[in-house]
């Protein structure tokens, strides 16, 4: 299991819009290539990203699952990535005076990435997570000094 925490200068509100928008998933989920629909009723419980992750021509289609839905305080997904396994992503966004911190903790739940003992599969998995969380820390403080930026 990993888990990464990040500051970021944003709301938690600002972090639950950037979430909110599946179209922007592969703009802060390291290795994700590209998005191939979002669901009409994203990010309801139930709701599903259909993404590509890889590099091609090794890209492989998969799906990203809404299991829990809090704005502005937590979500929970359901993370496939076959021939890997699944994963589940849990972040929790908690408010701090200038910003808020966000939380993510990811576990391997099926697959082969289920077998890998933690102490191994944490090592990349906390590499990749303190990534993401830069990305989508960017993308919320971009959100907020739009807002605040004289037009």
């Amino acid at each position: 299991m990993s888990r990464d925490t990040r500051f970021v200068e944003a709301s938690p509100h600002d972090v639950f819009e950037v979430l909110s928008d599946g179209w922007l998933f592969p703009s802060w989920v390291v290795g994700a290539s590209r998005i191939r629909d979002v669901g009409s009723t994203w990010p309801d419980v139930g709701a599903r990203i259909h993404h590509s992750f890889g590099s091609w021509p090794f890209v492989v289609d998969d799906t990203t699952t809404v299991l829990e839905w809090e704005a502005p305080s937590r979500a929970v997904f359901l993370a496939r990535g076959w021939p890997l396994g699944e994963a589940r992503v849990t972040l929790e966004v908690r408010d701090r005076r200038g910003g808020c911190v966000v939380r993510m903790t990811e576990d391997a739940v099926s697959g082969p990435g289920a077998l890998v003992p933690r102490p191994l599969m944490d090592v990349p998995l906390h590499v990749r997570n303190r990534e993401a969380l830069r990305r989508l820390a960017w993308l919320a403080e971009g959100r907020t000094r739009q807002r605040v930026s004289p037009s």
